[in-house]
């Protein structure tokens, strides 16, 4: 594992500064932001480009999420300390281990093998204790139902139902929602066992969400 330096974490000062500009105001956010090392969650050689405020290639067809959105994505989520939290699509594991300064109970789920297996030895090296699991996520965790939150980290053509019931009562799931081009930010909470209540945002542009939910691959 590469060091975590002064000079990182007073990038990653700098960068929690430019987030709070841009409009991040939960301020749990912004300290797990500040306490995710994300160069690690790069190849040493691009290490230069781990601080600045955009989305960058990790291989397989996938990006690591530009920072603006994970904070965006994940003050939507209103996470309690004692939510079990689904998040679908793992990438790089670092909106994984952003979602872990906030809770201890994530599980995650990739499609992608080779960057599962990657992501699943990444984790494991920083000690991060996520669920981790390598399907299908437009499908959920059905077995590990109900979740209190759902955030959905690649663009999806729908909400997909599959997704909606696995929600407790009084839980939210957080998707992009869109063509393949762009995407509408979507909150959606479910008031009771048969009443959701949906939520617009800012529009996004996401890799695509694959699977039988998703965008058939």
């Amino acid at each position: 594992m590469h060091a975590d330096t002064y000079r990182h974490r007073g990038l990653r000062r700098t960068l929690v500064e430019e987030l709070r500009r841009k409009g991040i105001r939960d301020e749990r956010v912004l300290t797990a932001l500040a306490a995710v090392p994300r160069h690690l969650f790069f190849e040493q050689a691009f290490q230069q480009h781990a601080y600045q405020d955009k989305a960058f290639p990790i291989g397989q067809g996938q990006t690591i999420s530009q920072p603006y959105t994970v904070a965006y994505q994940t003050e939507l989520l209103r996470l309690q300390p004692t939510d079990r939290v689904l998040e679908i699509g793992t990438g790089s594991g670092y909106q994984c281990a952003v979602l872990l300064q906030l809770t201890p109970r994530v599980y995650s789920i990739e499609y992608n093998a080779v960057l599962f297996e990657s992501t699943r030895r990444r984790l494991g090296a920083f000690g991060l204790p996520a669920h981790l699991f390598c399907g299908d996520g437009s499908v959920g965790l059905p077995e590990h139902a109900p979740f209190d939150k759902i955030l959905v980290t690649a663009g999806s053509p729908t909400i997909p139902r599959t997704l909606l019931r696995q929600l407790r009562v009084g839980g939210a799931l957080v998707i992009p929602v869109g063509d393949e081009n762009s995407q509408r930010m979507m909150r959606v909470v479910r008031e009771s066992a048969e009443e959701f209540v949906r939520e617009e945002f800012e529009e996004f542009r996401f890799v695509p969400l694959l699977g039988q939910a998703g965008w058939q691959k």
